[in-house]
């Protein structure tokens, strides 16, 4: 594979610089040159020893200083100022911003990609105005023997959009430079400098992603706080301060609207009392038509002008990061709208959170900034792993917690996560988390979303109802994926697809009519979230929940405990609460999946939170009324309440989550930072397993996972296993006694290749010794290919379509026609490869964990056929009884 690479790619014209870094890679030159220098007339002979292996003699033989003389350099020559016209006329079209913007004014995905989407990118390819090594200017590589940097190929080694990436290639590109790079720094200061920056490059990205994603999600949570308020009134005096800030003076709790003297409802703005029948009914209206003009602006924004800013992102992010390419799916247009649309949606009252989203938010910063530095932001490899700390910063700055953003960026998002990934991404969820906290949009000393402070222990008994909690979070997890999955494919098969915007305005408007009556279902999800959590104490009369009839009495054992017993408040508080799960669980399966940006962690804390809250009650009500059972002998003597409903609360809302998305580690610690209970582990974690247990026996996708099934993305999840028993023949396109689409080393000319890239439609061709004598000798992707042609055609002179289209070394004896096209260097001379009698489960193994983009497959040495991740994608789903036809892969 490095062989291959250093041949592709030759340093700056000179090829034994290349050589030098490697002294294997030198010996198994010197080999070569000795094979080619004593049976020169057998290099082309198929039968030859070094033929049989998986790439050819003919194919190794290195070129000579005095061949690259005499061969046809398809590089372009002219002037400088004809490069630069030439670089701009692909610029208009080609950078990564631009077609970023191009595809976000588009229509949506699944708009892209219906059946005449292929002919339509075939047509208009994005070509970047960058090398494959990134930035020539700086790292001194060139294409094609070419002597300036400036003189390379626009568009070499790039993607087209909704096409996979090659791992193994970017990577080892990457190796190239940095080799170079190293080399490099002992000539001059400035090459010094250079190399110090390249090595530090990667921290410093991180650094900005951080702190740009803190400012971003600060200004998101502060805006939807204030447009929330709003709906409900205003402060007069400062009209930009939320209901919070406003009543400051007062610590106004949520259920006292009578307290705040300094905010004003609507029904007082009009002139009215704050109660009455009147109030009440302006108070409805305006909330609803609040509610109306909310989301008719983030819809009617993310259709207008950024399609990709809908829904919570995270599924398209976990593709992108498995290496799938999506063009402006992270682009500037998308970042704007959806912080705004987040905050407009969000303000809306309908039944989403934020925090989901805001993974998706912090990816497009990182996508920006990565174009900043070469290294990243032109192989998307390496870009990918500025997306990982990325995708840990935006759980950071969601609910305050960064280590669990750098955990859950590892289980849940991540394809490729070396070690070094981990440093940069704790790095960048620190940044995050600091920034965000200097902004304090919680409004405490907190750095956290849902802070509690809990003093009693929890005893081994109530392991029994928290892993209840984690079975119930388990099958309401489950259900509500069903339930989402079912309305998700009626949208997209129905006529209501076609009216996005209409469809949010519905789902607003009988979400504002039926929430409005419930306090619990008019509440801010977040506030109904603490609430839920809270501990009651001894004066707290304002919380429904907290009705308790307290008294003191003296057991046995002369120690004083505090006994509650239910006040008429709470049963109320609980009957609110039980329609209130079923409100707000029917109405997420509506919500989530719709044209706004919504995310579902909250939404699913909350269900979680309830089921919780009721059953700590229950437990609670429990030890009150039969304290002298056995497992509660030795536990009532502290002198405080023995069972603490709001841990139920939090431990709930973790089952509930982890049912929704399957997650174990990440969301245990995610959990005790959002609240600050550390002391609380070993229930969360009891309940993160049930959870999963009971959620994977009885549908095996997370939400996520379903949403990326649903949608067709070609993800392989390394997570799952590949138990049957094929065979790479098997699968393999084409078929056996099919014809096999390939190119020939030295015998096809310009006319050839133009005529087979028009008749197919395959992103690479192998290339073989010639049509009788079918030995490998790598392979060529179609994008290279298209580009190469077109560069020779209009640099070259003498081009014509009886050119020979040569991937060897040496031309032909006899050339009496026109001059050949060499292409030797566009060639991956080592090429994936596996024999047909090679495992399935191997295959699939191996496009997992390399990365790969496609294999090869030989029979003793002779090239049988070609295996892409689609082909292994479409197997996968028809050995689980599925739809093979529904992968949407390029």
């Amino acid at each position: 594979m490095i062989t291959s690479v250093m041949e592709k790619f030759p340093l700056k014209g000179n090829r034994e610089i290349a050589a030098e870094g490697n002294s294997y890679i030198t010996a198994y030159q010197s080999v070569l040159k000795k094979a080619n220098g004593q049976t020169g007339s057998d290099a082309n002979n198929p039968d030859h020893p070094l033929a049989a292996q998986s790439g050819s003699a003919a194919t190794t033989s290195l070129t000579t200083p005095e061949e690259d003389d005499e061969m046809i350099d398809i590089t372009p020559r002219s002037s400088p100022g004809d490069v630069a016209n030439h670089f701009n006329t692909y610029s208009r079209t080609s950078t990564a911003d631009n077609s970023d913007m191009e595809r976000e004014r588009g229509d949506y995905r699944h708009q892209q990609l219906n059946s005449g989407s292929h002919q339509q990118q075939r047509s208009h390819q994005h070509v970047p105005t960058h090398s494959a090594f990134g930035d020539s200017l700086d790292a001194g590589l060139s294409f094609y023997g070419s002597s300036e940097p400036h003189e390379d190929i626009p568009g070499i080694g790039q993607y087209d959009d909704f096409h996979t990436i090659d791992w193994q290639r970017d990577i080892a590109r990457d190796r190239m430079r940095h080799r170079y790079i190293v080399k490099k720094r002992q000539d001059s200061l400035w090459d010094l400098v250079k190399g110090a920056h390249d090595a530090w490059s990667g921290w410093l990205c991180v650094l900005l992603v951080g702190i740009a994603a803190g400012c971003v999600a600060g200004m998101v949570d502060i805006g939807a706080s204030w447009m929330s308020d709003l709906k409900h009134g205003i402060c007069p005096q400062a009209f930009w301060f939320n209901r919070e800030q406003c009543c400051w003076p007062t610590k106004q709790s949520v259920f006292e609207e009578g307290n705040c003297s300094t905010w004003k409802t609507w029904p007082q703005i009009f002139g009215l009392s704050r109660e009455g029948t009147g109030a009440y009914i302006i108070s409805y209206i305006w909330y609803v038509l609040w509610a109306l003009l909310f989301a008719a602006l983030s819809a009617s924004l993310v259709r207008m002008f950024a399609p990709y800013a809908c829904g919570s992102g995270i599924p398209e992010i976990k593709t992108i990061l498995s290496g799938f390419i999506i063009r402006g799916y992270l682009g500037k247009w998308t970042l704007l709208i959806k912080s705004v649309g987040l905050m407009l949606s969000v303000s809306a009252g309908l039944t989403l959170g934020k925090e989901g989203p805001m993974v998706h938010i912090a990816s497009c910063i990182g996508n920006i900034f990565s174009h900043l530095f070469p290294k990243y932001g032109r192989n998307e490899a390496k870009k990918r792993e500025i997306l990982s700390a990325a995708a840990a910063a935006g759980v950071s700055v969601a609910f305050g917690a960064p280590i669990g953003g750098v955990l859950f960026s590892l289980e849940e998002v991540s394809y490729y996560f070396p070690l070094k990934t981990l440093w940069r991404s704790f790095f960048c969820a620190l940044i995050a988390a600091f920034v965000l906290r200097s902004l304090t949009p919680f409004g405490n000393e907190h750095s956290v979303l849902f802070f509690v402070e809990y003093k009693q222990p929890w005893i081994f008994f109530e392991l029994i109802p928290f892993v209840f909690l984690g079975i119930m979070g388990g099958v309401i997890g489950t259900l509500f994926i069903k339930a989402n999955l079912w309305w998700c494919r009626f949208r997209k098969f129905s006529k209501l697809g076609q009216y996005p915007v209409m469809e949010v305005l519905v789902v607003t408007l009988v979400t504002g009519i039926i929430c409005y009556p419930n306090p619990f279902t008019r509440m801010n999800m977040n506030e109904l979230i603490y609430l839920l959590f809270s501990q009651c104490s001894a004066g707290d009369v304002s919380n429904p929940l907290c009705d308790y009839t307290r008294m003191n009495i003296t057991s046995g054992t002369s120690s004083s405990i505090e006994v509650t017993q239910l006040g008429p408040g709470v049963y109320r508080a609980i009957g609110l609460l039980i329609l209130t799960f079923f409100l707000k669980l029917a109405l997420t399966v509506f919500t989530f999946g719709m044209k706004v940006p919504a995310g579902l962690f909250i939404p699913s804390l909350l269900l979680g939170a309830i089921m919780g809250r009721i059953v700590g009650i229950a437990v609670e009500q429990f030890a009150y009324s039969y304290p002298n059972v056995w497992f509660f002998t030795g536990e009532c003597v502290t002198g405080n309440n023995l069972i603490t409903p709001g841990l139920y609360a939090i431990v709930g809302a973790a089952a509930t989550l982890g049912g929704v998305t399957r997650m174990t580690v990440s969301l245990v610690v995610i959990m005790f930072e959002l609240t600050g209970g550390v002391g609380y582990i070993v229930p969360l974690m009891a309940a993160a397993m049930a959870s999963k247990w009971v959620g994977d026996a009885l549908g095996r996708q997370g939400i996520y996972d379903a949403h990326i099934a649903l949608n067709g993305y070609p993800f392989l999840d390394s997570k799952e296993e590949f138990a049957h028993t094929t065979l790479a023949a098997d699968v393999m396109q084409p078929k056996r006694n099919e014809t096999l689409n390939v190119i020939t080393q030295d015998s096809m000319t310009v006319d050839d290749i133009e005529t087979l890239l028009k008749e197919t439609e395959h992103n690479g061709y192998p290339v073989v010794v010639s049509r009788e004598n079918q030995y490998l000798v790598g392979f060529v992707l179609r994008r290279d290919l298209n580009l190469a042609l077109g560069n020779a055609k209009r640099f070259v002179e003498g081009i014509s379509g009886h050119s020979i289209v040569l991937f060897t070394s040496t031309a032909p004896a006899q050339n009496l026609g026109p001059p050949p096209v060499k292409m030797k260097k566009i060639l991956d001379m080592a090429p994936i490869t596996v024999t047909d009698q090679t495992p399935m489960e191997t295959v699939v193994d191996m496009f997992r964990k390399l990365g790969l983009r496609q294999t090869l497959v030989t029979h003793n040495g002779r090239l049988l056929g070609v295996i892409t991740k689609k082909d292994v994608l479409r197997h996968v789903k028809q050995m689980d009884n599925e739809d093979p036809n529904t992968v949407l892969f390029n």
